[in-house]
């Protein structure tokens, strides 16, 4: 190539490397450019897949459980070091809820040919899994992972669960796509949502200044609540053994026992 060229070469990129280097200082409040937190994405999905693995032994992965726990506390000890061992004594917690949400799959859905169908191919007992892990992670104020965790799950389901929610147990999700559950959501026990079902807050237009508010409902024992309906607002509550029908929009509380529909 000759000089010439080159020459032209390096003012083509100067005069586009130029105003993009000046773009990373000028909106740096925007987009930060040191954040303080390695995202790998590629090694938190394989942390979720191992996660799996240890929960469901023999379904996903042949590894031993001595071997899987050993590589995923090194995965975990890249994003949180100081709860890494904290987190993992709660894994046989996790799993016992976990285990709740299969028999309330198994129990709630006559098409489930089997527990272990529902363990392998069920998007919402993956989605539930995931949340439970990054629910803990979240209790134990880890930044970021946890949103990231449920946030794939998202990508792959279509649900879309925050890991700040609180779920009891027994908790089943049918179909599922579509679903969103806030940040300040409280679901009691032996509740089952369907698809397109919102649990959400009535405004976010207070933005930041909303932070740490009840914005999201409360859904009480032994609730079902069909597809397409949406619920919202911090002081909505949905009482035990209601019955909210398809594409209800409700923004007032609910009595216990109630079966609401149009």
């Amino acid at each position: 190539m000759a000089a010439s060229q080159l020459l032209d070469l390096d003012y083509s990129m100067k005069h586009l490397i130029d105003p993009l280097l000046e773009s990373y200082k000028n909106l740096e409040n925007s987009i930060p450019l040191n954040p303080g937190f390695q995202l790998h994405k590629n090694e938190i999905v394989e942390l979720i897949n191992k996660f799996r693995s240890l929960l469901f032994p023999g379904y996903f992965d042949n590894c031993n459980a001595e071997t899987l726990l050993n590589e995923i506390r090194n995965l975990l000890n890249k994003y949180a070091a100081t709860v890494a061992e904290k987190f993992l004594a709660k894994l046989p917690e996790i799993r016992a809820r976990i285990a709740t949400d299969v028999e309330a799959a198994y129990d709630g859905d006559p098409a489930a040919a089997c527990k272990e169908e529902i363990i392998i191919s069920y998007p919402g007992l993956y989605a539930i899994t995931v949340y439970r892990l990054s629910h803990e992670l979240h209790l134990l104020k880890v930044p970021m992972l946890p949103r990231i965790m449920t946030e794939h799950a998202h990508s792959l389901t279509g649900i879309d669960i925050h890991p700040g929610a609180q779920i009891g147990n027994y908790f089943f999700i049918d179909h599922g796509t579509g679903i969103v559950i806030g940040e300040t959501t409280i679901i009691g026990e032996h509740v089952k949502i369907y698809q397109g079902v919102t649990l959400g807050a009535l405004s976010t237009r207070g933005g930041q200044s909303l932070k740490g508010k009840k914005r999201h409902p409360t859904v009480e024992d032994n609730v079902t609540i069909y597809s397409g309906a949406s619920v919202f607002g911090g002081d909505t509550i949905i009482g035990t053994g209601a019955v909210l029908g398809s594409s209800v929009f409700v923004t007032n509380s609910v009595p216990p026992g109630t079966k609401l529909s149009i």
